[in-house]
Formats: structure tokens, C-alpha cells, sequence
């Protein structure tokens, strides 16, 4: 099951204002087009890089095949690393657990 698996990082008041919109949309969607996600190998290193010392962090867990959106495997050069990405807002049904961090 973990290969149909993907997760995003994101606080407890944003789920919770997804809770109450009906559906999931990260601040990087109006920026860059899109919500950044990882596997399950990518989560450490992504937590490490961008989220040090953050507080009031959760986990999405999320079914790939739920996902109502385009969701594209794509190279963040940066790291070259290739990340799947959510192209538009999460359907929250496509949510299979929520863990804080």
C-alpha cells in the first residue's frame, strides 16, 4: 500500500481551514501552480530542509488514486530529486490519515 501513498506537510490551522472550505489548497498553488507532496522516503529530508523548528506541524497522508486533480511526478532541480506534485486543490476524501508531527 505505501507505493499508492504520497504525503504533504502542512500546520494544524490549515487543515483546519480546509476542513471548513470543503477541500485542501496549500499556499504554493497560487505561487508556483501547484502543492509540493513526497513519498515516504522524501518526508525526513523535505522536513529537514524546509520546516526546522516549525511548530504545530501535521502530516498528510494521502491515496494517490483519490486525488481528483492532475498529480505529476516532477524534478525539483534543485535537489535533483523528482517530487510528486498536486496540480490544483486536494479533495479532502483522498486524506487517509492526518498526523502531527
Amino acid at each position: 500500500m505505501n507505493g499508492e501513498l504520497i504525503y504533504h506537510i502542512t500546520t494544524q490551522a490549515k487543515w483546519e481551514e480546509a476542513l471548513n472550505k470543503g477541500f485542501y489548497e496549500a499556499d504554493t498553488l497560487a505561487v508556483e501552480g501547484f502543492m509540493h507532496c513526497s513519498t515516504a522516503d522524501q518526508v525526513a529530508g523535505v522536513l529537514e530542509r524546509y520546516y526546522q523548528g516549525q511548530i504545530g506541524l501535521i502530516q498528510l497522508t494521502i491515496k494517490k488514486d483519490k486525488v481528483e486533480r492532475p498529480l505529476v511526478f516532477e524534478l525539483a532541480g534543485s535537489i535533483n530529486e523528482v517530487f510528486p506534485h498536486i496540480h490544483g486543490t486536494l479533495n479532502l476524501d483522498a486524506v487517509v490519515a492526518v498526523t502531527k508531527l
